[in-house]
């Protein structure tokens, strides 16, 4: 039998998933990840947990944009974790949209527009950037500006799932 590094040797654990006890579904590539990637990629989930929560009081912070970057650690790391977040009421169908056609609801473009106009005048007031910096940051924010509004809308059907 052949190691995990293709050697002869002592089956590691992947090799010993092939019987009743393998995994079903996206679960099986879970298994096939190193169990230190699989931390890692749990803990970098549960980071963009907490930054989507914290994103959710704070105004100039977004919210989806971290859940949908958790769930995509998820995918890789709990499954199990994913689907709750696919699931969820509030942000569930928005992350289901952005996976499936790259769609922003029209509520979210508008908060996310907002929010960065907000962000660079909280900029431009606290931090009173060079004139070279403020441009700078204000054609770097446009320009992330433009993007989430050319992003499509969802399809009809979909939409009336994220209202």
């Amino acid at each position: 039998m052949t190691s995990c590094r293709g050697k002869q040797a002592a089956p590691c654990d992947r090799d010993r998933l092939d019987g009743p006890e393998r995994p079903a579904g996206g679960q099986a590539d879970v298994a096939a990840l190193g169990r230190w990637r699989r931390r890692g990629y749990l803990a970098l989930g549960m980071l963009m947990v907490a930054l989507g929560a914290v994103g959710a009081v704070l105004p100039v912070m977004p919210t989806t944009v971290f859940l949908i970057a958790a769930a995509a650690c998820f995918g890789r790391a709990s499954p199990a974790l994913e689907a709750r977040l696919l699931r969820h009421p509030r942000f569930g169908p928005a992350i289901v949209a952005w996976r499936e056609q790259g769609a922003i609801p029209l509520a979210g473009k508008g908060f996310a527009v907002a929010g960065m106009a907000l962000g660079f005048g909280v900029f431009w007031v606290w931090a009173q950037p060079a004139p070279w910096l403020a441009a700078l940051v204000g054609v770097f924010m446009a320009a992330c500006a433009l993007w989430v509004a050319t992003r499509p809308l969802p399809r009809r059907d979909e939409r009336d799932a994220i209202r």
